[in-house]
């Protein structure tokens, strides 16, 4: 089980768990971005744009540059790539009953698809058959010399 510190872990779902953030990451993973190129898709001010770039920064998903007056932010992976090992954990779980459920789901169709020969709803009674005539031994009229 991947062991994680928790306040480390609590930080990046917690940055995840916005959709704007989310886009900002997504923009980010093209490449460095300004505040302003980052706050531009969402019509929000710099000052908002600013907050949700904070919180990137506090969960070690973004580092910000300054370069003069400008700040560029670009995306750090690391904390993405411990999440989702985290969470592979859960993939595995899940793959596992979904393995099971997939068995028992053919073996179902198999048993249902399996011909199987039903008994008549009103059987006709048996009739006896009628004896085969003895053809080892001459019969009367064949050749009875006597």
């Amino acid at each position: 089980m991947v062991e994680l510190e928790t306040p480390q872990m609590d930080q990046v779902f917690h940055a995840l768990g916005d959709a704007t953030r989310r886009n900002m990451l997504n923009h980010l993973a093209g490449g460095e971005r300004t505040v302003s190129e980052l706050a531009q898709p969402f019509a929000m001010s710099l000052a908002a744009a600013s907050k949700h770039i904070k919180a990137l920064e506090h969960a070690g998903l973004i580092r910000r540059e300054v370069r003069g007056r400008t700040h560029v932010c670009r995306l750090e992976a690391r904390p993405l790539a411990t999440a989702y090992q985290w969470l592979g954990q859960y993939a595995r779980f899940w793959n596992s009953r979904l393995d099971v459920l997939e068995q028992l789901l053919r073996e179902e169709r198999k048993t249902s698809t399996t011909p199987s020969t039903p008994a008549p709803a009103n059987p006709e009674p048996s009739k006896p058959e009628s004896p085969k005539p003895d053809t080892s031994r001459p019969t009367s009229s064949e050749g009875d010399d006597r």
